[in-house]
C-alpha cells in the first residue's frame, strides 16, 4: 500500500502537465464519495453557468463572439439546450452553431449533412461531417472571426466515436487561427478506468482513428483535448472546464444524469458497453443491428448458421456476455429487408467483459467458420492496428491477440495518466487493462 500511495502522490502532480498554451479550470481532486454512493454530476455546462461564465470573459461594452460545437446531447442539468443557455449571457454573442455527425439533432444517418439554421434563435448551423476529409473540418474563415469556439457534446469513450475527432480537428482550427478552444467536460459513459483494445498504428490514423490511441481510452473528452494538444504538438490555447461529482470509476447510470441518445443508433448504456467490441466489424458484410431495435447487440449476415455461430462463441467463455442464437430482419443499412442468421449479445457483467476483446473473438469466429463469406478487407479502417488484423487471418487464438496489445496499452497509460483530471479510488488490483487484471499498476 505504501508503494501504491507514492504513485498515487506522484501522478496526482502529473495531471498538471498540460503544455503552456493549456488551461484547466479547478485542480485535479481526489473524490471523497464511496464507490457505491449514488449522486448528481454536474456537467462542464453546469459548472459554467455556476461561475457566471468567468471563462468565456463576458464583455458587456464589447461582446465576444462565440460559436458552439454541440448537438442533442448538449443540455445542462436543467434540461435547457447549451445553444440557449450561451445566447441569453450578457456580454457574449453566440454567432455561430457547428454540427457533428449525425446533425444538430443527432437524427440523421448520412454523410450529406449541410448546413442549417438553428429555428430557435436563428443562429447559423454549419455542418463539420461529410463524404470528404475537408466537409469534416472547420471552417477556417468562420472559425478567424470568432472570440473562442466553446465544445459540448456527450462522448461514449470509444476512440471510432467521431465526436472526439471533431474535437481534436477544433483544436487544429483554433491553433491556426489564434482562437482558444473551451471544451465543456462530460462523463465518459463506460468509465474513466479502463483501457482496453488495439493502439492505432501511425500510419492508420483516419476520421475513426485519431492518434495512437486504443479502443477504449477510460478518459474524458476534456482530458483527450489536453493528451491531444500536448502530444501532437498542437499548442492550441485551451481551457476545460471540469465536471463536478464525477469519479473514474463511474458508469453513466451513477451520474444521475438523464440519458439522451448520442446518435441514431447509440440508445442505452448497455449499447455502448457493447460499443467497443461490436463496432470493430462494422465495415465488414456483416449487420451489427443498425436498422433493428438492438443495434450493437445484434450481430448477423444471410449466410450465418445462429446456433452454430452462437454455440462457438459461447463455447469460448468470454467473460461478462453470452450470445443468443436467433434471425432478425433490418429495416436500414445492411440487408435492409432481408432475413439474418445471428447472435444476441447478452451482456451479463460489464465489469469483467473486454468488449473490444469480444469484437476480436467474433471477428475470428467469423473467420474460422465463415471463411469463404466472411469478408475481412476493409476491417483494419475501424481496428486501425495491422498486427491485429494479420492475427485474425491467420487464426490465432483471440487471447493471445489481446495480450499482444498490452506493450502498448502500457505506453498509452503513461501518457495518459499525465492528463487525467480526476483520480481514483479504486486499488491497484481493481484495475483492468485489456481485460486482464493489472496487479500493481497505479491507480488512475
Amino acid at each position: 500500500m505504501k508503494r501504491a500511495a507514492t504513485s498515487l502522490s506522484l501522478l496526482y502532480t502529473c495531471v498538471f502537465s498540460f503544455n503552456a498554451f493549456s488551461q484547466i479550470q479547478g485542480a485535479p481532486r481526489m473524490p471523497s464519495a464511496s464507490v457505491a454512493e449514488y449522486r448528481e454530476v454536474k456537467n462542464g455546462i453546469d459548472v459554467l453557468e455556476k461561475h457566471n461564465f468567468e471563462a468565456l470573459h463576458p464583455n458587456p461594452q464589447t461582446p465576444r463572439k462565440i460559436g458552439l460545437v454541440t448537438n442533442q446531447t448538449g443540455v445542462d442539468s436543467s434540461g435547457r439546450r447549451t445553444i440557449d443557455v450561451l445566447a441569453n449571457v450578457t456580454g457574449i454573442k453566440l454567432v455561430a452553431l457547428f454540427s457533428p455527425e449525425h446533425g444538430a439533432i443527432g437524427a440523421l444517418e448520412t454523410t450529406n449533412i449541410g448546413d442549417a439554421v438553428d429555428r430557435r434563435t436563428g443562429i447559423p448551423i454549419y455542418s463539420v461531417f461529410g463524404p470528404t476529409a475537408e466537409s469534416r473540418r472547420p471552417p477556417l474563415d468562420i472559425v478567424k472571426n470568432l472570440d473562442t469556439v466553446v465544445y459540448d457534446v456527450q462522448d461514449v469513450g470509444v476512440r471510432f466515436y467521431t465526436y472526439e475527432t471533431t474535437m481534436a480537428y477544433f483544436l487544429e482550427a483554433a491553433a491556426k487561427t489564434g482562437r482558444e478552444l473551451i471544451v465543456l467536460d462530460r462523463p465518459n459513459p463506460i468509465d474513466g478506468i479502463d483501457v482496453q483494445g488495439p493502439v492505432t498504428d501511425p500510419d492508420q490514423e483516419s476520421f475513426v482513428a485519431y492518434g495512437e490511441t486504443p479502443v477504449r481510452h477510460g478518459m474524458t473528452v476534456g482530458e483527450l483535448a489536453g493528451m491531444y494538444n500536448a502530444e501532437r504538438h498542437i499548442s492550441a490555447k485551451l481551457t476545460v472546464v471540469q465536471m463536478e461529482g464525477w469519479r473514474r470509476e463511474d458508469w453513466f447510470d451513477a451520474t444521475g444524469q438523464l440519458w439522451i441518445n448520442q446518435s441514431p443508433n447509440m440508445r442505452s448504456l448497455t449499447e455502448a458497453t457493447l460499443y467497443p467490441g461490436v463496432c470493430l466489424i462494422e465495415r465488414t458484410n456483416v449487420s451489427v443491428g443498425r436498422g433493428t431495435d438492438k443495434p450493437f447487440e445484434n450481430v448477423g449476415a444471410p449466410w450465418i448458421n445462429p446456433k452454430q455461430l452462437a454455440g462457438y462463441l459461447n463455447s469460448r467463455q468470454i467473460p461478462g456476455v453470452r450470445f443468443v442464437p436467433l434471425y432478425f430482419t433490418p429495416t436500414a443499412s445492411w440487408y435492409e429487408s432481408q432475413q439474418l442468421g445471428g447472435i444476441y449479445v447478452v451482456l451479463l457483467d460489464r465489469k469483467t467483459l473486454d468488449s473490444p476483446e469480444m469484437g476480436i473473438e467474433i471477428a475470428s469466429a467469423l473467420h474460422r467458420l465463415y471463411p469463404r463469406d466472411f469478408d475481412m478487407k476493409s476491417i483494419i479502417a475501424i481496428i486501425a492496428n495491422k498486427s491485429a488484423v494479420d492475427a485474425i487471418n491467420a487464426d490465432q487464438d483471440p487471447r493471445l491477440i489481446a495480450q499482444s496489445w498490452r506493450e502498448g496499452l502500457e505506453r498509452f497509460r503513461d501518457v495518459r495518466n499525465k492528463y487525467l483530471l480526476v483520480l481514483s479510488l479504486l486499488l491497484p488490483s481493481d484495475i483492468h487493462l485489456s481485460g486482464t487484471i493489472e496487479q500493481g499498476a497505479i491507480p488512475v
